[in-house]
């Protein structure tokens, strides 16, 4: 690799030759001098790049290139995620099984890496949360659908009292990192093959805001409210930030959202006490100053819970 080739060619003036070496191109280079520089690049363009040649092929498995896309704390990651993985796994094949969705705590958790930037997400189902009157049916169902990552989603009837608390304890990499809850009032449908949102019998919801917070278990607090009326799409609301200092410890994180009206209860009428809300929190993304430079990590991609009024 790296060097010409010689032809020659019959000289149409005369009988004599000439000698011709041909130009070099990207496919002269040697993979050192690639891999340097396609390790600037985010993953999804190293792929892109591989295909291009040989030569960027060979690069694309260099493991350093792949290291500086890992998080801090890989190794803790794996162990966490996977328990022990084969020996001799190169880095490249590391990220691409920590980019899979990956089930943790008998399904209800999932973890993988972001693609792009490499930042952890992690995301608990509505089965992995303590839900204030889960078990009484007249409030709560367990219902199918397919816009949760676990296939089925907690859906509210009605209740007074609204109360969803959750933990985590994960060994996040270093980091800031900020959570949301994404909520949806109505409940989603697909009529001729089209998306669409039944908010006819969202009640309650815009009476009092909603209280979110969070704990870790170093001591940070977090908390934040907000009148929950918008109908029909997804919102993201924050809840708050965190910082993780120390990648190699897990953070334990708790969080919760409640919105309790007691003295409505004796003022409304059956009507009024129905509501619908489609909850589902998930990450967002911050951008934290780390040893390699800039970084964007993620907080965790908490719960998936779908609440609506009985049809």
């Amino acid at each position: 690799m790296g060097s010409g080739f010689s032809a020659l060619f019959a000289d149409p003036r005369g009988s004599s030759f000439a000698s011709v070496t041909a130009k070099p191109s990207l496919g002269d280079l040697p993979e050192s001098c690639v891999a340097p520089i396609i390790a600037y690049l985010d993953p999804q363009e190293i792929c892109k790049l591989a295909r291009m040649n040989r030569a960027f092929r060979g690069a694309s498995f260099a493991d350093f290139v792949w290291e500086s896309k890992l998080p801090s704390n890989y190794q803790t990651l794996i162990e966490k995620v996977f328990g022990d993985l084969e020996e001799n796994l190169g880095k490249r094949e590391i990220f691409a099984r920590l980019c899979r969705s990956n089930p943790l705590d008998g399904g209800n958790k999932k973890v993988w890496l972001d693609k792009s930037s490499g930042g952890v997400c992690l995301s608990i189902s509505s089965k992995g949360l303590a839900i204030t009157g889960i078990d009484d049916r007249r409030y709560w169902n367990h219902i199918p659908t397919d816009e949760s990552r676990f296939a089925s989603v907690a859906y509210l009837q009605q209740i007074w009292w609204f109360e969803v608390d959750g933990e985590v304890e994960f060994p996040f990499p270093a980091g800031t990192y900020s959570m949301f809850f994404r909520l949806q009032l109505g409940r989603a449908s697909k009529r001729f093959g089209r998306r669409v949102c039944n908010t006819e019998h969202v009640h309650g919801w815009d009476k009092k805001p909603a209280q979110f917070q969070l704990w870790t278990s170093d001591g940070q607090h977090a908390s934040s409210q907000c009148i929950l009326n918008e109908t029909g799409k997804w919102i993201e609301y924050h809840i708050g930030d965190f910082v993780v200092d120390n990648a190699n410890a897990s953070t334990k994180i708790k969080f919760s959202m409640t919105q309790i009206d007691l003295c409505r209860k004796l003022k409304t009428s059956q009507r009024e006490r129905r509501s619908v809300i489609i909850i589902r929190c998930h990450t967002g993304m911050v951008m934290a100053s780390c040893s390699r430079g800039l970084k964007a990590c993620y907080s965790p991609q908490i719960a998936e819970a779908l609440a609506g009024n009985a049809q």
